[in-house]
């Protein structure tokens, strides 16, 4: 991923949709921005835009709080204090696991799309 991102396709990508009626939850997004600082996008005619690092971070910050479980405070200090810096390589750290979990969904998708070709 090289381009932006809209606020629209950055729900989307993190899958923030309503299940119900199948809206992009940007309210979610907007919210996290005025909570986490390190989310600055660009924004351009009123649109915000999202880089590759900021779409990242939102994915680890989706990650804390969804399925970590974490508060928003609790995702703030890990960020803040940049804990896991030094953890890259310990396979039980907080960061180690987000990586696996990461890796193992684009290995799915990157079969699904072979698995289509071999058709």
């Amino acid at each position: 991923m090289s381009k932006f991102l809209n606020i629209t396709e950055l729900s989307k990508t993190l899958n923030l949709v309503d299940t119900k009626t199948k809206k992009p939850l940007n309210h979610i997004i907007r919210y996290w921005e005025k909570e986490f600082k390190q989310i600055q996008p660009t924004i351009l005619k009123k649109r915000r835009y999202y880089t590759e690092k900021q779409v990242n971070l939102m994915k680890l910050i989706k990650y804390l709080l969804k399925e970590k479980g974490m508060t928003i405070s609790g995702a703030k200090t890990i960020l803040k204090n940049n804990i896991n810096s030094l953890d890259d390589y310990k396979t039980n750290s907080l960061k180690a696991e987000y990586f696996r979990k990461d890796l193992k969904i684009k290995t799915k998708k990157i079969l699904e799309k072979i698995k289509k070709l071999k058709r």
